[in-house]
Order: C-alpha cells, then structure tokens, then sequence
C-alpha cells in the first residue's frame, strides 16, 4: 500500500470518526451514520490494500 493511499484512508476515518462525534453531540443521526458509513468504507479500502501488499509480498512482485 502506497504511502498516500495509507495517508488518504486515514483521514477519511478520522472524518468519519469526527462525523460520528459531532452526529451523536448534536443528536443528528443521519451526520451520526453518515460517520459510520465513512469509518467502514475507509476500513474496507485498507483491509483491501493489506491484501493487495500480502499478495506481493507472496509472489515477489
């Protein structure tokens, strides 16, 4: 995983965790989900990056 696809993922969770913060203080469930949704869909880029780099990682390429 290249260094700016790490940078990029975490930022989008850390928008996603601050989303779900701000959702949950101003009791705005839609801005609350739309954190989560952010969260999970960072996470899935990064599980999806791990697998890429473990596949390298196993045919030397």
């Amino acid at each position: 995983m290249g260094l700016g696809d790490k940078i990029s993922n975490k930022a989008q969770e850390v928008a996603g965790e601050a989303k779900e913060k701000l959702g949950e203080a101003t009791n705005n469930e839609q801005l609350q989900a739309q954190g989560l949704k952010d969260q999970a869909e960072a996470k899935a880029k990064q599980a999806g990056e791990h697998v890429k780099d473990a596949a390298k990682d196993i045919t030397g390429g």
